[in-house]
């Protein structure tokens, strides 16, 4: 029965996505009468696609932080832990600097922007100052926990539930009470996402539409060039390096991972949110594709926090683009400052929607560019930033997979299993064994 049950709820979010699509974009072509406009898009589909998305944020923290500390506890020998942080890292870098090295390649083919008369916009941008890389390593240490967790700050929450971690490991008999608290809040949680989870298709159904009902299609027209060499980009990453690393580095079907994808790739698609998806890619990650909760517990929230491969893919065309419409010409050097600014931006950059608008500041002023530029994408990011989260989420999922591999800490048969990973059959695996009388 677990398996149907996994199927049922694939297929109720995909047509709720379908369904969205098509009444969204009805609505923005036939337009909305006042009281449609008040009640409907902006009244019911808003009001229950923002309820959706807070539920999933409400769950993060807790499911991280518990879920961390209950995967550092399950590693003996912290060495481990140091060998896996290192090598999901050193994957999430390289997978980005490849991202943005595939976006520039292509957009220096394609060369979109030429031609654009940039005097049609009347819109303006206005970017923020990244803070110094010296402040960043100083902001990894929380200086009140609860307070990083009030803000949804991952990197603080991962820095203290990793000590608290360790702590709980290295302090013998009392560590393994507060152990068997987490142990059991952990299977508590679970539950609370698979409430969640079965009210999916209506909020993936709710933000579909209203993002189109919003936006349309008529913004694609005037920026087809761009929308189309960032969108080709983004899946030649989901869909060529991915597969290529899985295959190479861990010799695993490249076909089964992608079809295990589609629960968080459309969570993903929908909330245009990395964080908010963490509790979906958690599951998936563990019980659909068999990678044990020491490793996924912190490659995933790792990998939602500083593995943003299609939002640096969308600065590398966005760059060339606003390059083209001003027509300024970059150097081989421009574009090696590129890949390694954008590269490095992605660490510790907010895993919500349009993150990438603010950080594309940084890479633009880094070769010369306006930032005033920005204004021109702005009216289509919001699509494109549903599709560069998909992205974004899958190469969490693709890195955790690799790394357990690597630490002979995957379950094949588990992977392999194309029925593996209800919600069900999930959270009794997690009960722990019912204490002695």
């Amino acid at each position: 029965m677990a398996a149907p049950e996994s199927h049922r709820l694939t297929r109720q979010i995909v047509i709720a996505m379908l369904a969205g699509i098509v009444l969204g974009v009805a609505i923005n072509q036939l337009g909305a009468a006042p009281w449609m406009q008040n009640f409907v898009v902006d009244g019911l589909l808003h009001v229950v696609g923002s309820v959706f998305v807070a539920a999933l944020k409400m769950m993060v923290v807790p499911l991280v932080l518990v879920s961390l500390v209950v995967g550092v506890t399950a590693l003996s020998d912290l060495k481990a832990l140091g060998r896996i942080g290192a090598k999901a890292l050193a994957l999430y870098l390289s997978t980005t600097a490849i991202a943005v090295t595939i976006a520039l390649t292509l957009a220096g083919v394609v060369g979109p922007g030429q031609g654009f008369d940039a005097g049609e916009t009347q819109a303006s941008f206005a970017g923020k100052e990244a803070p110094p890389l010296t402040q960043v390593l100083i902001d990894l240490v929380p200086t009140n926990p609860v307070a990083a967790m009030a803000e949804g700050n991952m990197l603080q929450v991962i820095v203290f539930a990793l000590l608290l971690g360790i702590a709980i490991t290295m302090s013998g008999v009392r560590g393994k009470h507060v152990l068997n608290l987490f142990t059991d809040l952990n299977v508590v949680i679970m539950h609370m996402v698979e409430w969640i989870m079965r009210l999916a298709p209506y909020g993936v159904f709710a933000l579909i539409s209203r993002t189109f009902a919003t936006q349309g299609l008529d913004l694609l027209l005037p920026l087809a060039a761009y929308f189309l060499t960032l969108t080709a980009a983004l899946a030649i990453q989901l869909f060529v390096t991915y597969p290529l690393l899985l295959r190479l580095l861990a010799s695993l079907n490249p076909l089964t991972f992608l079809k295990k994808m589609r629960d968080p790739a459309a969570f993903a698609f929908s909330t245009a949110s990395s964080g908010a998806t963490i509790p979906v890619t958690l599951h998936t990650v563990e019980y659909k594709m068999g990678v044990k909760n020491s490793v996924a517990s912190f490659s995933v929230p790792l990998g939602a926090t500083i593995n943003m491969d299609g939002t640096a893919m969308m600065q590398g065309v966005a760059t060339v683009f606003i390059a083209n419409v001003y027509g300024i010409d970059l150097s081989l050097t421009d574009y090696l400052l590129v890949v390694l600014t954008a590269t490095l931006a992605s660490v510790g950059t907010a895993a919500i929607p349009a993150v990438g608008l603010v950080t594309l500041t940084m890479v633009l002023g880094q070769v010369g560019l306006p930032v005033e530029g920005i204004a021109l994408i702005i009216g289509v990011d919001r699509l494109l930033d549903m599709m560069r989260t998909t992205v974004n989420v899958t190469g969490d999922c693709a890195v955790s997979c690799i790394v357990a591999r690597s630490e002979n800490a995957l379950d094949q048969a588990v992977f392999d299993d194309p029925e593996a990973g209800s919600v069900e059959a999930a959270t009794r695996h997690v009960l722990p064994p019912h204490p002695a009388a």
